[in-house]
Protein backbone atom coordinates (compact mmCIF):
# COMPACT_ATOMS: atom_id res chain seq x y z
CA UNK A 1 0.00 0.00 0.00
CA UNK A 2 1.83 3.19 -0.66
CA UNK A 3 2.59 5.96 2.12
CA UNK A 4 1.66 8.97 2.63
CA UNK A 5 3.54 12.27 3.91
CA UNK A 6 1.44 14.96 5.49
CA UNK A 7 2.00 18.29 6.90
CA UNK A 8 0.43 19.96 9.21
CA UNK A 9 -1.33 16.70 10.34
CA UNK A 10 -1.76 16.99 14.06
CA UNK A 11 -5.54 18.91 13.90
CA UNK A 12 -8.14 19.37 11.60
CA UNK A 13 -7.98 18.54 7.57
CA UNK A 14 -4.54 16.99 8.22
CA UNK A 15 -5.52 14.95 10.97
CA UNK A 16 -8.59 13.76 8.36
CA UNK A 17 -6.28 12.91 5.95
CA UNK A 18 -4.06 10.61 8.37
CA UNK A 19 -7.23 8.52 9.36
CA UNK A 20 -8.46 8.13 6.12
CA UNK A 21 -5.60 7.49 4.70
CA UNK A 22 -4.73 4.61 7.20
CA UNK A 23 -7.74 3.12 6.57
CA UNK A 24 -6.82 2.44 3.21
CA UNK A 25 -4.16 0.33 4.70
CA UNK A 26 -1.21 2.52 4.05
CA UNK A 27 1.48 3.94 6.24
CA UNK A 28 1.88 7.89 7.05
CA UNK A 29 4.98 10.39 7.52
CA UNK A 30 2.91 12.78 9.74
CA UNK A 31 4.63 16.35 10.55
CA UNK A 32 3.21 19.00 12.71
CA UNK A 33 4.71 21.26 15.56
CA UNK A 34 2.74 19.50 18.07
CA UNK A 35 4.25 16.33 19.05
CA UNK A 36 2.37 16.15 21.54
CA UNK A 37 -0.82 15.75 19.20
CA UNK A 38 0.90 13.54 16.64
CA UNK A 39 2.27 11.26 18.98
CA UNK A 40 -1.40 10.76 20.31
CA UNK A 41 -2.87 10.43 16.69
CA UNK A 42 0.23 7.85 15.99
CA UNK A 43 -1.17 5.36 18.88
CA UNK A 44 -4.24 5.81 18.22
CA UNK A 45 -4.13 5.26 14.72
CA UNK A 46 -1.67 2.08 15.11
CA UNK A 47 -4.54 0.52 17.83
CA UNK A 48 -6.53 0.29 15.30
CA UNK A 49 -5.16 0.03 11.58
CA UNK A 50 -2.10 -2.35 11.09
CA UNK A 51 0.02 0.06 9.07
CA UNK A 52 3.26 2.01 10.52
CA UNK A 53 2.68 5.64 11.64
CA UNK A 54 6.15 8.13 11.39
CA UNK A 55 6.35 11.49 13.81
CA UNK A 56 8.49 14.03 12.92
CA UNK A 57 7.96 18.05 14.89
CA UNK A 58 8.97 20.65 12.12
CA UNK A 59 7.72 24.32 12.25
CA UNK A 60 7.95 24.91 8.34
CA UNK A 61 8.25 28.51 9.00
CA UNK A 62 11.87 27.75 9.43
CA UNK A 63 14.05 27.43 6.35
CA UNK A 64 15.72 24.38 6.41
CA UNK A 65 12.34 22.80 7.58
CA UNK A 66 11.27 21.10 4.14
CA UNK A 67 15.14 19.31 3.67
CA UNK A 68 15.04 17.98 6.98
CA UNK A 69 11.93 16.18 6.42
CA UNK A 70 12.85 14.69 3.19
CA UNK A 71 16.12 13.37 4.84
CA UNK A 72 14.49 11.92 7.37
CA UNK A 73 12.34 9.92 5.26
CA UNK A 74 15.46 9.03 3.15
CA UNK A 75 17.27 7.95 5.96
CA UNK A 76 14.27 5.67 6.80
CA UNK A 77 14.32 4.56 3.24
CA UNK A 78 10.53 5.24 2.99
CA UNK A 79 9.59 5.82 -0.56
CA UNK A 80 6.61 8.77 -0.60
CA UNK A 81 3.87 7.47 -2.86
CA UNK A 82 1.20 10.60 -2.07
CA UNK A 83 2.44 13.87 -0.74
CA UNK A 84 -0.43 15.96 1.40
CA UNK A 85 0.65 19.49 1.42
CA UNK A 86 -1.68 20.42 4.45
CA UNK A 87 -0.41 22.98 6.32
CA UNK A 88 -1.03 26.45 6.62
CA UNK A 89 -2.19 29.39 8.03
CA UNK A 90 -3.62 32.41 7.71
CA UNK A 91 -5.20 35.80 10.14
CA UNK A 92 -7.52 38.72 9.71
CA UNK A 93 -5.89 42.07 9.88
CA UNK A 94 -5.58 45.06 7.90
CA UNK A 95 -2.22 44.53 5.90
CA UNK A 96 -1.16 48.04 7.16
CA UNK A 97 -1.08 46.79 11.35
CA UNK A 98 -0.27 43.09 10.71
CA UNK A 99 3.43 42.17 11.89
CA UNK A 100 5.90 41.84 8.80
CA UNK A 101 7.14 38.25 10.55
CA UNK A 102 4.01 37.05 10.59
CA UNK A 103 3.79 37.63 6.82
CA UNK A 104 6.84 36.27 6.17
CA UNK A 105 6.22 33.00 7.68
CA UNK A 106 2.72 32.87 6.71
CA UNK A 107 4.50 32.98 2.82
CA UNK A 108 7.06 30.48 3.59
CA UNK A 109 4.24 27.81 4.96
CA UNK A 110 2.14 28.02 2.79
CA UNK A 111 4.03 28.66 -0.34
CA UNK A 112 7.76 28.63 -0.09
CA UNK A 113 7.36 24.96 2.08
CA UNK A 114 4.84 23.29 -0.09
CA UNK A 115 6.96 24.55 -3.26
CA UNK A 116 9.77 23.07 -1.72
CA UNK A 117 8.10 19.95 -0.51
CA UNK A 118 6.93 19.09 -3.96
CA UNK A 119 10.07 19.73 -5.41
CA UNK A 120 12.05 16.95 -3.46
CA UNK A 121 9.75 14.28 -3.74
CA UNK A 122 8.33 14.14 -7.07
CA UNK A 123 11.21 13.18 -8.85
CA UNK A 124 11.01 9.77 -7.65
CA UNK A 125 7.39 9.25 -8.01
CA UNK A 126 7.61 10.18 -11.29
CA UNK A 127 10.54 8.13 -11.78
CA UNK A 128 8.43 5.01 -10.17
CA UNK A 129 5.58 6.20 -12.75
CA UNK A 130 3.01 6.82 -10.49
CA UNK A 131 2.39 9.22 -7.33
CA UNK A 132 -0.34 11.56 -5.55
CA UNK A 133 -0.11 15.45 -4.55
CA UNK A 134 -2.52 17.34 -2.96
CA UNK A 135 -1.58 20.93 -2.24
CA UNK A 136 -4.51 22.25 0.04
CA UNK A 137 -5.23 25.85 -1.64
CA UNK A 138 -8.68 27.41 -0.41
CA UNK A 139 -11.81 28.94 -2.36
CA UNK A 140 -9.95 31.86 -0.80
CA UNK A 141 -7.33 31.04 -3.90
CA UNK A 142 -10.17 32.95 -6.24
CA UNK A 143 -10.21 36.57 -5.35
CA UNK A 144 -8.38 39.19 -3.38
CA UNK A 145 -8.82 39.22 0.41
CA UNK A 146 -9.14 42.56 2.22
CA UNK A 147 -8.01 42.07 5.22
CA UNK A 148 -6.79 38.68 4.65
CA UNK A 149 -4.29 39.98 2.26
CA UNK A 150 -1.31 37.84 2.40
CA UNK A 151 -3.25 34.78 3.05
CA UNK A 152 -5.68 34.83 0.11
CA UNK A 153 -2.31 35.94 -2.25
CA UNK A 154 -0.92 32.51 -0.98
CA UNK A 155 -3.97 30.26 -1.78
CA UNK A 156 -3.92 32.23 -4.91
CA UNK A 157 -0.14 30.76 -5.53
CA UNK A 158 -0.77 27.05 -4.61
CA UNK A 159 -3.81 27.36 -7.00
CA UNK A 160 -1.93 27.87 -10.22
CA UNK A 161 1.43 26.45 -9.13
CA UNK A 162 -0.55 23.16 -8.67
CA UNK A 163 -3.00 23.66 -12.04
CA UNK A 164 0.43 24.41 -13.99
CA UNK A 165 2.02 21.36 -12.56
CA UNK A 166 -0.53 18.75 -12.87
CA UNK A 167 -0.64 19.77 -16.56
CA UNK A 168 3.46 19.50 -17.12
CA UNK A 169 2.73 15.95 -15.56
CA UNK A 170 0.19 14.30 -17.76
CA UNK A 171 0.76 11.21 -18.71
CA UNK A 172 3.57 10.46 -16.23
CA UNK A 173 1.10 8.56 -13.93
CA UNK A 174 1.62 11.48 -11.25
CA UNK A 175 -1.47 13.95 -10.55
CA UNK A 176 -1.41 17.34 -8.84
CA UNK A 177 -4.61 18.34 -6.99
CA UNK A 178 -5.69 21.45 -5.77
CA UNK A 179 -8.29 21.10 -2.91
CA UNK A 180 -10.36 24.15 -2.30
CA UNK A 181 -11.80 24.30 1.08
CA UNK A 182 -14.45 26.81 2.26
CA UNK A 183 -15.09 27.67 5.70
CA UNK A 184 -14.78 24.19 7.79
CA UNK A 185 -15.26 23.65 11.54
CA UNK A 186 -11.44 23.92 12.73
CA UNK A 187 -9.06 25.63 14.85
CA UNK A 188 -7.76 27.11 11.82
CA UNK A 189 -11.22 29.61 12.18
CA UNK A 190 -9.82 30.45 15.72
CA UNK A 191 -6.17 30.89 14.95
CA UNK A 192 -7.45 33.49 12.19
CA UNK A 193 -9.58 35.16 13.94
CA UNK A 194 -12.00 34.46 11.73
CA UNK A 195 -15.15 33.37 14.33
CA UNK A 196 -16.36 36.79 14.45
CA UNK A 197 -16.30 37.27 10.79
CA UNK A 198 -19.41 37.33 8.55
CA UNK A 199 -18.22 34.28 6.71
CA UNK A 200 -18.27 32.38 10.18
CA UNK A 201 -20.60 33.93 12.74
CA UNK A 202 -23.92 31.94 13.29
CA UNK A 203 -22.69 29.65 10.45
CA UNK A 204 -23.14 25.83 10.43
CA UNK A 205 -19.80 24.81 9.04
CA UNK A 206 -19.07 21.28 6.99
CA UNK A 207 -16.43 19.06 9.57
CA UNK A 208 -13.01 18.61 9.46
CA UNK A 209 -14.10 15.12 8.20
CA UNK A 210 -16.42 15.61 5.70
CA UNK A 211 -14.35 17.88 3.95
CA UNK A 212 -11.35 16.04 4.21
CA UNK A 213 -13.21 12.88 2.84
CA UNK A 214 -14.32 14.68 -0.48
CA UNK A 215 -10.61 15.97 -0.84
CA UNK A 216 -9.03 12.53 -0.19
CA UNK A 217 -11.24 11.18 -2.94
CA UNK A 218 -10.66 13.98 -5.16
CA UNK A 219 -6.91 13.12 -4.93
CA UNK A 220 -7.12 9.72 -5.62
CA UNK A 221 -9.21 10.11 -8.79
CA UNK A 222 -6.40 12.42 -10.00
CA UNK A 223 -8.81 15.29 -10.25
CA UNK A 224 -6.68 18.89 -10.95
CA UNK A 225 -8.99 21.03 -9.10
CA UNK A 226 -11.59 19.98 -6.27
CA UNK A 227 -13.84 22.99 -4.36
CA UNK A 228 -15.53 21.35 -1.32
CA UNK A 229 -19.07 21.85 -1.66
CA UNK A 230 -21.68 22.64 -4.22
CA UNK A 231 -22.26 26.61 -2.96
CA UNK A 232 -18.32 26.82 -2.97
CA UNK A 233 -18.12 25.96 -6.48
CA UNK A 234 -20.64 28.37 -7.50
CA UNK A 235 -19.20 31.16 -5.95
CA UNK A 236 -15.74 30.39 -7.45
CA UNK A 237 -17.28 29.93 -10.56
CA UNK A 238 -19.52 33.54 -10.80
CA UNK A 239 -16.10 35.33 -9.86
CA UNK A 240 -14.96 34.32 -13.29
CA UNK A 241 -18.10 36.60 -14.69
CA UNK A 242 -18.25 39.12 -12.00
CA UNK A 243 -16.41 42.79 -12.15
CA UNK A 244 -13.32 42.74 -10.30
CA UNK A 245 -14.64 45.99 -8.18
CA UNK A 246 -17.99 44.11 -6.66
CA UNK A 247 -15.46 40.92 -6.52
CA UNK A 248 -13.49 42.96 -3.68
CA UNK A 249 -16.63 44.73 -2.02
CA UNK A 250 -18.00 41.41 -1.44
CA UNK A 251 -14.86 39.59 -0.17
CA UNK A 252 -14.22 42.76 2.55
CA UNK A 253 -18.22 42.18 3.27
CA UNK A 254 -18.03 38.51 4.50
CA UNK A 255 -14.98 39.19 6.10
CA UNK A 256 -15.30 41.76 8.03
CA UNK A 257 -16.93 41.14 12.10
CA UNK A 258 -19.90 41.52 12.71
Amino acid sequence: MPTALITGASSGLGYEFAKIHAATGGDLVLVARNIQQLHALKVSIEASQKVKVYTLEKDLSHPNAANEIYAYTQELHLPIDILINNAGFGYMDDFLEAPLQKDEDMIYVNMLALTQLTKLYLPQMVQQGNGRIMNVASTAAFQPGPTMAVYCATKAYVLHFSEAIANELEGTGVTVTAFCPGATATAFMTVAGMNESVLVKGKKLPSAAEVAGEGYRSMMKGKQVSVYGLLNYLMVNSIRLTPRNLVLKVARMVLRKR
